[in-house]
């Protein structure tokens, strides 16, 4: 039985229309910048290359620069995109779940990312939170013991492979966490994540279901539009000096994240959001909990020693 309505999620998207206009600008913004700079750093280099007679590596080694260079730009810029994109789209959805209306006169993206603001002054302090967050959520799959109870009696290596396809699922909880931060509308963002971490590990069950049933849909999803993505890339790698099949599937594994990343990841946001605030509505942090994480995750230490700290 699922934790959330499949419909209401769907409405929650839809009234976020401005949101996913930004998303589809910053995603396939992104994706054309890998293409534009692989298919000029390919040309660029299979110039270079003719000067020693290796045009095809030229281009090929030309192209992996183009997209090492673009990947490392975006990973720089990986901050900014959690504060204006996710972070004021989390905003916006919390604000429309629980029924309240954006005010008159301003829009929904101006408002949901002064929310963000509200909560989080700097930039770097959601980013720290994101981080130990996540960071948290490791050790806690791990904690649970979560591939034992799956497949009980299994080996190592199986283990191993189901705790790491778990890593996988848990991926989307630093977004439930921030929700949370902002519909209590805490007033210190390390608190409040501290708080949040320990209602969703004294409920780890019921979510890691919801996680790993929506992070199958995402992921499969993905992978079916990597493969019709991978015809248009094959013509475009090779019509481009490298002609590799390398930047071929990795263009087309670039265009499979950035629809995952515009249209897969907010229905999944949503529907966790859903069954998160469902669950945990009308519970305290359980104290045995906090001395479980606190034991075994450094992270959750560091969050806790944190607390306090954020300007106001």
């Amino acid at each position: 039985m699922l934790d959330f309505s499949i419909s209401e999620s769907l409405r929650l998207v839809l009234r976020t229309f401005p949101f996913m206009l930004l998303r589809m600008a910053v995603y396939f913004g992104i994706a054309a910048a890998y293409v534009v700079a692989t298919g000029g750093s390919a040309g660029l280099g299979f110039g270079i290359g003719a000067l020693a007679d290796a045009r095809a590596a030229g281009a090929f080694w030309g192209a992996i620069g183009g997209f090492s260079l673009t990947t490392f730009v975006l990973w720089w810029l990986r901050e900014y995109i959690l504060y204006l994109v996710k972070a004021g789209h989390i905003a916006a959805l919390v604000q429309l779940y629980d029924g309240r209306a954006f005010p008159a006169g301003q829009g929904q993206i101006g408002h949901a990312i002064g929310v963000v603001q509200q909560r989080f002054i700097e930039i770097s302090v959601l980013f720290v939170v994101d981080r130990l967050v996540l960071g948290v959520i490791r050790t806690l799959v791990g904690l649970a013991n979560f591939a034992n109870m799956i497949l009980p009696g299994t080996g190592g290596a199986v283990v191993s492979i189901v705790n790491a396809i778990l890593q996988v699922a848990v991926g989307f909880v630093d977004e439930i966490i921030l929700a949370y931060n902002i519909r209590t509308r805490a007033t210190d963002p390390f608190a409040g994540a501290k708080d949040a971490l320990i209602l969703y590990a004294q409920n780890h069950w019921k979510m890691i279901k919801n996680a790993l049933l929506l992070s199958a849909i995402a992921y499969g999803l993905a992978f079916v539009v990597f493969l019709f993505a991978l015809t248009p890339a094959a013509a475009f790698a090779y019509a481009s000096p490298s002609g590799s099949s390398i930047v071929t599937i990795l263009l087309a594994a670039v265009f499979a994240w950035s629809v995952k990343q515009a249209f897969l990841e907010p229905f999944i946001i949503a529907s966790l959001m859903q069954a998160y605030f469902r669950t945990v509505d009308g519970q305290k942090p359980d104290a045995a909990w906090d001395g479980h994480l606190t034991e075994r995750s450094g992270h959750f230490r560091e969050l806790k020693a944190k607390i306090g700290t954020a300007p106001k």
